[in-house]
């Protein structure tokens, strides 16, 4: 998440705004704590890695069985 000053005004990039979301609804619906919080997006962040990863290894064997 990155912050920019334009002006001497805080603005955070429109492509950040849905993880902010996603924080402030873990804290507010769910009573998630920061540090709860921050090992969330941590395990979601592995999550989708390997979810990246399954999908590779998975399109390789497709070449093989073929």
């Amino acid at each position: 998440m990155e912050i920019q000053f334009v002006d001497n005004i805080q603005y955070v990039h429109k492509e950040s705004i849905y993880e902010i979301e996603k924080i402030v609804r873990m804290h507010k619906e769910l009573q998630v704590n920061i540090e709860g919080i921050d090992v969330v997006l941590n395990l979601l962040q592995k999550i989708d890695a390997l979810q990246a990863e399954l999908l590779r290894v998975r399109n390789r064997l497709l070449l093989y069985e073929n």
